[in-house]
């Protein structure tokens, strides 16, 4: 017997769930069985999905709750289904957002799904009996509209679709809702129905903003099928600023090594809050509850080693062990006194460039600010350090530093550093 879900309960996964299935005898009304989804996770093999709707080329950290959530599931035994919402995507799904998504063009979604598929696999394996990725667009993009709206349109009512938070919002902003937007709630639940009557899929998971779109396909399973299947969705993680998870002041903390680098990866993690540390060992590393607690016991400086540990798992479980460990070598060294690592992320300008840039247009071009106005704030409040200098000079050349040199360290705020390579 599996303890999996009192597991994601005390890791802080279980947000919200559908209330226990209450079986009934066709003839003598007694109750028969009563199936909860603990019931379900902890005593059988269950099948269960999470859709990923490809709007981009990466997932960032973000993404990783549902991610994480689904890996534990599968080393417990029950098998997940990524659905990549090659359909869905080219219609947008509303939640959250207080504006129509920008269009994607089918190449664009069918190639990021591509790209999503490769970062899946680093947290969840895939293979017959083992773990499935599909695309929705197999299912949807054939759909007959009329035959989809008298088949599966008359089980939805339009008073119960506009109390959801999704839909509510946008109704209420100037923008108001597309009636494309306003169909991603059946095409959602469809999407469960498929699954249930084709893989024998009981649970649907996903982020609680999701909630009304996956009770509806909870819904139209037992509707049209006469089914019971679950519900389970995540919190929605901010960390003690209020930011959304991945979200920094220049932008989003991609899973792509390419987009942002290892080092990169492992410094958002050992920057965490003090306060955030042991709820983010939960969610976002494989390890043991009571190996957590004793590493979050320490206060002040010890829990340093807390958010090491942090920043070296959830850094494994994305780009590798080797990887890990080169970050970690190059924290500490920049961080220790040892003295500047080749680990450091880098730009690198022409000599002409270096010439004609000036110090703000450099920590933009590096990606250390988002523009030029926000790199000149950074200046003046005395966060740009070069070579372990202070530049209080906004108005700057960026070639007054070079020097001889053709290498610089920059250094924004007391822990981000980025190399200016010079050719």
């Amino acid at each position: 017997m599996s303890q999996i879900y009192e597991e994601l309960k005390q890791r802080g996964f279980i947000k919200q769930e559908t209330a226990p299935i209450q079986i009934f005898h066709p003839t003598t009304h007694e109750l028969v069985e009563t199936l909860s989804l603990k019931s379900l996770l902890d005593d059988d093999r269950i099948t269960y999905y999470v859709g990923f709707d490809p709007t981009a080329d990466s997932m960032h950290v973000g993404h990783l709750l549902p991610i994480m959530a689904m890996s534990h599931l599968q080393k417990a035994g029950h098998m997940p289904i990524c659905i990549i919402g090659g359909g869905t995507t080219m219609i947008g799904d509303p939640s959250g957002k207080t504006q129509m998504r920008q269009m994607l063009s089918k190449e664009e979604i069918s190639a990021n799904g591509k790209l999503l598929l490769e970062q899946l696999k680093r947290y969840l394996s895939f293979g017959e009996g083992v773990g499935l990725f599909l695309n929705n667009a197999d299912w949807l993009l054939p759909l007959n509209y009329i035959e989809f709206l008298r088949d599966i349109g008359k089980y939805f009512r339009v008073n119960e679709m506009i109390k959801a938070e999704a839909y509510r919002a946008r109704l209420e902003r100037e923008e108001g809702l597309s009636f494309i937007e306003f169909n991603y709630q059946l095409l959602q639940a469809y999407d469960f129905l498929v699954l249930y009557e084709k893989y024998g899929c009981t649970v649907q998971m996903g982020g609680d903003d999701q909630w009304s779109n996956i009770l509806a396909g909870v819904d139209l399973v037992r509707k049209v099928k006469k089914g019971n299947s679950h519900a389970l969705t995540f919190p929605l993680i901010t960390n003690t600023r209020g930011q959304k998870m991945g979200k920094t002041e220049t932008g989003a903390i991609w899973l792509d090594a390419t987009k942002t680098s290892p080092f990169e990866y492992y410094q958002y993690w050992i920057n965490t809050d003090d306060k955030d540390v042991e709820q983010f060992l939960k969610l976002f590393t494989f390890l043991p509850l009571n190996e957590i607690a004793d590493l979050c016991a320490q206060e002040g400086e010890k829990l340093r080693t807390a958010k090491e540990v942090l920043a070296f798992e959830a850094t494994k479980i994305t780009h590798g062990e080797e990887e890990a460990n080169k970050a970690q070598k190059t924290s500490r060294d920049l961080f220790g006194g040892e003295g500047v690592s080749d680990g450091v992320p880098s730009t690198t300008i022409t000599k002409s460039e270096a010439d004609k840039l000036k110090l703000v247009e450099v920590l933009v071009k590096a990606g250390l600010c988002p523009s030029n106005s926000e790199a000149v704030k950074l200046i003046k409040g005395g966060g740009v350090s070069i070579n372990n200098t202070k530049v209080v000079d906004s108005n700057a050349m960026f070639s007054q530093f070079l020097g001889r040199d053709s290498s610089l360290l920059l250094k924004k705020g007391k822990k981000t550093y980025h190399k200016i390579l010079v050719e």
